[in-house]
């Protein structure tokens, strides 16, 4: 199973907005200023351990670098990232007509999670699953992992 996270607004949190884990220590914090929202390592750390394929599908345009030392501070492995780059590449590439600008389904990705309507949306009409997480949910780690269950529940009477 393969599920994929944007970072804006998603795990890379405002602070005034949503509850965040402890920040890096200097330097560190000036190297990486993304606030990651609470319980994300946490989380990420199950997914792994469950033998789930955590990715990073992104339109930012941080490198893949720069991602996967953000998040191994936090004792989180990354299997892929995605970022606008790599979207462009190999998802868009030279079509006339624009794609979405996230298209799961294009890496075979059971779930992506984003807080962007817009995203759920696209996920309705191109047939991929889209989990929307909204800004400050002390629940949302229990909700995701309900709905992994249920798609891993789908997949396996497939």
């Amino acid at each position: 199973m393969i599920v994929s996270f944007d970072l804006d607004e998603t795990l890379f949190v405002n602070p005034a907005a949503v509850s965040i884990e402890e920040a890096p220590p200097f330097p560190r914090s000036v190297l990486y200023p993304d606030r990651l929202r609470k319980g994300a390592p946490e989380f990420l750390r199950w997914m792994h351990e469950s033998g789930i394929q955590v990715w990073i599908y992104t339109t930012s345009n941080r490198s893949e670098r720069y991602i996967r030392h953000y998040f191994r501070f936090y004792g989180v492995q990354i299997d892929q990232v995605v970022n606008a780059a790599r979207h462009e590449k190999e998802v868009q590439r030279n079509r006339k007509d624009p794609l979405p600008s996230k298209y799961p389904a294009y890496y075979h990705i059971d779930l992506h999670v984003d807080d962007e309507m817009n995203v759920y949306q696209n996920g309705v009409s191109h047939g991929f699953r889209v989990f929307l997480l909204h800004d400050e949910d002390p629940q949302w780690t229990s909700k995701l992992r309900q709905e992994i269950e249920r798609i891993r529940r789908i997949k396996e009477q497939q």
